[in-house]
């Protein structure tokens, strides 16, 4: 049982460091005002976002799912291009921006899959995410509240439920959060 658990940390490490070295085009705190010079030159918003690093909130969760949760969320929320900039956890340069969004991430519920029962059989070995993702202003004021899920149910490894955790989570916010007058609207709860 004890070499169980030292492979899965041994694997998870692994897996952790291909995610990535899988863009190797994309400097880890590169932001989406830094690539978008193209275009139509305006930005929906003048809003950025700061990324916290995901609480597992006590739950048997791998730390390098944690770690891939909140890669992926960077990543996605770059790929929106909703904010002007995405700053990670404990950047200093975010405490110089004006409008400052913070998005926490906290993991409700998680069920580890199988990547042998999933490629045996379709109707097991599913590994499923839940999270309660928060976005606030920097008063603490609460401006998107959801639950958001993420799994993979057939073909994939285990850590491809958290691309598609962050995937959903940027795709809640890209849908529910802007008004399209560039200032957060108040949708303060509801489920993905």
């Amino acid at each position: 049982m004890k070499t169980s658990k030292c492979n899965l940390s041994t694997a998870s490490g692994v897996a952790l460091v291909a995610i990535i070295l899988a863009r190797p085009g994309q400097l880890p705190s590169q932001t989406s005002a830094a690539k978008s010079s193209g275009g139509n030159g305006t930005s929906p918003t003048d809003w950025s976002v700061q990324v916290n690093q995901v609480d597992s909130r006590n739950l048997d969760l791998a730390y390098s799912f944690q770690i891939a949760i909140y890669e992926n969320l960077v990543e996605e929320l770059n790929k929106t291009k909703q904010f002007k900039q995405v700053f990670r956890d404990g950047d200093r340069k975010a405490s110089e921006v004006p409008n400052l969004l913070v998005l926490k991430t906290a993991i409700e519920k998680y069920t580890q899959g199988s990547e042998t029962r999933r490629a045996v059989t379709t109707v097991s070995g599913a590994t499923k995410l839940a999270v309660r993702s928060q976005l606030l202003t920097r008063e603490g004021k609460v401006v998107l509240e959801r639950t958001v899920n993420g799994d993979v149910r057939f073909f994939g490894s285990n850590l491809r439920a958290t691309h598609n955790l962050a995937r959903n989570i940027a795709k809640t916010i890209k849908q529910s959060f802007w008004s399209g007058s560039g200032h957060p609207t108040a949708i303060l709860t509801g489920q993905l």
